[in-house]
Parts: C-alpha cells; sequence; structure tokens
C-alpha cells in the first residue's frame, strides 16, 4: 500500500523558515515526478512546486519562486521543500503528492498519490 507521510510544518513568524519533508514508502518513486500542493482557508487546493524523477528540473509557482526550494533524495525516498521568507498569505496545510509520469507538473489531475498534509502557520 502506498503512504506518503508529511512532517516539518508548525507555526513561525513571518521572514521565517521551514522545511517540509515527505516521505514515501510502499513502492519506489525513483521514476516519477513529485510535487507540493497547498490549500488555505476555503481556497482550493493551489500547486506549489514539482521536480521531475531525476531532480534535474524544477517548477515553482509564481507567488513562491525564489523563496522555496524542492528537492529529492530518491536512495531515501523523500521530498523536501525548503521555505525561506515565509509570509502570513503561505499559512495553509501542504500536501506531497506523487505523478503519473516522470516530468514536472502542475496539475492536480497529474498526481496519483497524496499525503495527509501539514499545517504551516505563519503569523505576522
Amino acid at each position: 500500500q502506498v503512504q506518503l507521510v508529511e512532517s516539518g510544518g508548525g507555526l513561525v513568524q513571518a521572514g521565517g523558515s521551514l522545511r517540509l519533508s515527505c516521505t514515501a514508502s510502499g513502492r519506489t518513486f525513483s521514476s516519477v515526478a513529485m510535487g507540493w500542493f497547498r490549500q488555505g482557508p476555503g481556497k482550493e487546493r493551489d500547486f506549489v512546486a514539482s521536480i521531475n524523477w531525476s531532480g534535474s528540473s524544477t517548477s515553482y509557482a509564481d507567488s513562491v519562486k525564489g523563496r522555496f526550494t524542492i528537492s529529492r533524495d530518491n536512495a531515501k525516498n523523500t521530498m523536501y521543500l525548503q521555505m525561506n521568507s515565509l509570509k502570513p498569505e503561505d499559512t495553509a496545510v501542504y500536501y506531497c503528492a506523487v505523478g503519473l509520469g516522470g516530468w514536472n507538473i502542475r496539475t492536480r489531475t497529474g498526481y496519483a498519490y497524496w499525503g495527509q498534509g501539514t499545517q504551516v502557520t505563519v503569523s505576522s
């Protein structure tokens, strides 16, 4: 059974940093893309960042470009999201996901498996 577990969320002041992790189990994901999405209160689940199967290519939402960095360690079946210069508008539940294919995917329909989410709260 495939399982994705996010960790690293929490409460941080504006301007601070957090590092999210997503560990996958149940199969190897080294041949597929992975991504992060977030869902704020009363909002839809939006794309944040994605990384291709090898980690050689990444894609970011405009709202986080230059502040967030996505990476992966295929040997550990783990993906990361380093979040710097956090803003109150980054407050959301962050979800990791495993793609249907190997290349960057920015839409929810391109992902097959989802984690349960981790809360990130940025205070002003």
